[in-house]
């Protein structure tokens, strides 16, 4: 059985789907792309893919992550060509890899994010993301199945600041209007602490409230880097694993050199 890891993005008005209209779509994709998908077993079997670390409805990605399962070995890119054709466009199929390495979830540990603030000016968000940074605790409420829930936000934001500038294609409502982009670096904790948990941090300690709703997109998540301040790349280790495993296999199947009698 041969599994494969993709990366796939979530843009413009896509972001809007939620994790199981994505779900559905990427089904139907496997279906008309006819890639031989391992099913469970029982008695409603079903494809077997896994999904890690979604992004909230109403937020675009450009790093989401999927594992699938062949009866078939297939070429990595050819398979990523195929299913990028048969999704919708604004959820793209961006990279593929076979997977080499245990454990990619675990590999998920933060996430960089990107949000837009239109109607703010970069110097007012500036002086918020001071304050939320200076602050030891930032309490902000969330509602729950079981209510509302109040925790502590700060501790999981590694960094906050403000960019000088977006990500052009990215920017879902150019405006003429003051915007300030924000960037977030944030650890992937218990409780997990969302971008809109940031920004009602950023309201409740500066009394920042943009007029409209803040254009969310997630740019990164993978393994953090404590020295570099970001994450990695989740696919790497499958990459570099690739050439060690090829140069160990063929070792092994080369004829033995027979010394002189």
């Amino acid at each position: 059985m041969q599994r494969i890891r993709l990366r796939y993005t979530k843009r413009g008005r896509l972001r809007f789907t939620s994790h199981r209209d994505f779900q559905r779509a990427f089904e139907r994709a496997l279906r008309r792309a006819e890639v031989p998908m391992a099913y469970s077993a029982g008695f409603t079997p079903h494809p077997k893919v896994s999904y890690a670390n979604a992004a909230p409805t109403g937020t675009g990605s450009e790093a989401e992550y999927l594992e699938i399962a062949l009866t078939e070995a297939r070429d990595p890119e050819k398979l990523r060509e195929l299913l990028d054709e048969s999704l919708p466009a604004g959820l793209d199929i961006v990279d593929a890899v076979e997977a080499r390495t245990p454990g990619l979830a675990d590999r998920l540990t933060a996430s960089v994010w990107e949000l837009r603030l239109d109607g703010v000016s970069p110097e007012e968000a500036g002086r918020a993301v001071a304050a939320f940074e200076a602050a030891e605790t930032v309490e902000v409420e969330r509602q729950t199945k079981k209510g509302m829930r109040a925790f502590d936000a700060r501790p999981a934001v590694v960094k906050l600041d403000v960019s000088p500038e977006t990500h052009g294609p990215r920017a879902d409502r150019p405006t003429d209007q003051p915007c300030a982009i924000l960037r977030l670096v944030v650890r992937h904790v218990t409780p997990a602490v969302r971008p809109d948990d940031v920004l009602s941090g950023l309201r409740a300690v500066a009394d920042l409230a943009p007029p409209v709703p803040a254009a969310v997109t997630r740019l990164a998540q993978g393994l953090f880097d404590a020295g570099a301040g970001t994450v990695t790349d989740p696919l790497a280790p499958d990459r570099e694993a690739a050439p060690l495993l090829e140069t160990a296999a063929a070792a092994a199947t080369a004829p033995a050199v027979e010394g002189p009698a």
